[in-house]
This record gives C-alpha cells, sequence and structure tokens, in this order.
C-alpha cells in the first residue's frame, strides 16, 4: 500500500472541528471511485457497468452542507466493488474468494462484488485469500479506524454520538431488488428494523428531511446495512441510521453524469442537516 492511497482513504475526516462538533458525524462508505491496482477484473470496464452500484456524486451532494455546518465526515477513495464497507470480511463466498466455506452466490454483492445489481459479472474466478487480506489491509480497516476515532472524539465530550451512513439508491428497484420495478420515495431512512438508534433519533431524521422537501419512506426496501448493525449500538450511546438519497433527483441514471439541478438537492440536504443538528441538544436533555 503507497503512502498516497492510506492518505486517501481518511479524507474530510476530524481535521479541523472542535470536541463540540462530534455529537453527530455522518459517513460516505460506498462514494469512491478509485479501483486497487489489484483489481484487474474491474480495470477498463465500461464506466455505465463500473459505476452501476457506486454512490456517485454522493459526497459531492453531502460535502457542501457538512462542511458548513462543521459536522465531521469521514468517506473513502476506494470503489465498493473492490470492498464493500458496507459488508464485513466474513461476507464472502467461493465465487469471490478461493476456499470460503459459504456456497456459491451466496454473497454475490457481498463483501467483494460478482455480480452488479444489473447482473453484469464482475469477477469470472475467485481471488486468492492473500489478495482478500491484502484488499482488507488497504480499504477496510482504515475506514472503520477512522469511524472508530469520531467515536471516540465524540464519547470525549457526549454521551451519546449520533451516526448518518449517507447513500444512494437507484430510483428504481432491479430484479436483484426486494422492490422490482417500484419507483422509489425521494429518501429512505433505515435503523436495522428499529435496532440501530433511539426511536427519537430516527423521528428527528425523517422529520428533517420531510422538512427539507424530501418525500421519505422508512426501512423499505432498505432495512439497514452492516454499518447500522456495527455501530448502532444504542444501549452503549451509538446511534446510527442509513439514509439513502434518490438517484433520479441529482444524475442522470443512464449516462452516469450529474445534472444541473444537483445543487437544488445539496440545498435541500443542508436544511435536513441543519435541522438534526439544531434539534440534537433537545435529545440531550432527555437522556
Amino acid at each position: 500500500m503507497t503512502q498516497s492511497a492510506h492518505q486517501g482513504d481518511l479524507l474530510g475526516s476530524s481535521q479541523g472541528y472542535s470536541s463540540d462538533d462530534f455529537e453527530f458525524i455522518v459517513t460516505m462508505p460506498h462514494s469512491g471511485e478509485r479501483v486497487p491496482e489489484q483489481c484487474s477484473w474491474l480495470l477498463g470496464l465500461d464506466e455505465k457497468i463500473l459505476m452501476c452500484d457506486v454512490d456517485r456524486f454522493i459526497d459531492r451532494i453531502y460535502e457542501p452542507a457538512l462542511k458548513q455546518l462543521k459536522i465531521p465526515f469521514h468517506k473513502t477513495v476506494w470503489h465498493r466493488y473492490a470492498v464493500d464497507l458496507n459488508r464485513i470480511p466474513s461476507d464472502i463466498d467461493c465465487d469471490s474468494v478461493q476456499n470460503s466455506s459459504n456456497s456459491s452466490g451466496q454473497y454475490s454483492r457481498g463483501y467483494h462484488w460478482v455480480v452488479t445489481t444489473q447482473n453484469h459479472r464482475l469477477m469470472k474466478s475467485p481471488m486468492s485469500v492473500h489478495m482478500h487480506e491484502e484488499l482488507t489491509q488497504l480499504i477496510y480497516d482504515p475506514f472503520h479506524c477512522g469511524v472508530r476515532k469520531l467515536y471516540s472524539s465524540g464519547f470525549a465530550k457526549f454521551k451519546n454520538v449520533y451516526h448518518l451512513d449517507a447513500h444512494s439508491m437507484p430510483s428504481r428497484g432491479t430484479s436483484q431488488h426486494r422492490d422490482p420495478g417500484e419507483l422509489r420515495a425521494d429518501i429512505v431512512v433505515s435503523d436495522s428494523l428499529g435496532k440501530s438508534c433511539s426511536n427519537e433519533f430516527r423521528d428527528l431524521v425523517i422529520a428533517a428531511y420531510v422538512t427539507a422537501g424530501f418525500r421519505v419512506g422508512y426501512n423499505w426496501p432498505y432495512v439497514g446495512g452492516r454499518v447500522t448493525e456495527q455501530y448502532g449500538q444504542p444501549l452503549q450511546g451509538q446511534h446510527a441510521i442509513q439514509v439513502e438519497l434518490n438517484r433520479m433527483l441529482y444524475m442522470n441514471e443512464e449516462s452516469k453524469c450529474i445534472l444541473s439541478q444537483h445543487t437544488d438537492v445539496q440545498i435541500k440536504v443542508e436544511k435536513a442537516l441543519g435541522y438534526i443538528k439544531s434539534e440534537l441538544p433537545k435529545l440531550r436533555r432527555q437522556e
């Protein structure tokens, strides 16, 4: 791993923020587009295939608001097909990693993606265990180390830390989703079926995006991923919630190009995040 690659993963973390800022944090685990040189099967792919399942431009939508509101955030530069940071290293099968005990197809869109949600085959053969470990050290470990640092900074002053995991989603479900063909809401909020955060924080997040002018769905078709599962421990003061933004609002889903109206979405996202941050002291008084 080169030094520059390691530094790239830590973009936009907690530099320049005071201890008062860490009550509310944001992560973006699927915004990266850089393909590691080890992943030869991803090199040279048509852009429409390579960007099929990336949360393209989600950092561009969120970062102006995060910086303006002084909300600490953490993202990656690395492509989710190489290592999906909303999975865990054991989410592999014999199609993705050699000698895995998990059966074929069990994790086709797991820690290392074998097939896209449009059924484009990515990996023709499984990688070695050594490469799996190398990619984990390059991508997974630094990202989650950064997330844990954000939590530690928050707990240095606050009893609870509130964590929003920002994603984007296709406007309609594919055949590989729970809602094939369905037109989705503008925003889908997910809390691991009520397990990853307090009801009060969930209600606050939903109210924030509704107030900002979005149509909001809850736990459908997404219920949350491994990030909310891992960090969402409300009894320990860790409140994690997943927020999916409909790509149709700010990008051409076919060409993968950003639309001019993305600036309108940026403004609405800033309103939502500002609402959450301004209302969090009320939750604190209920602790």
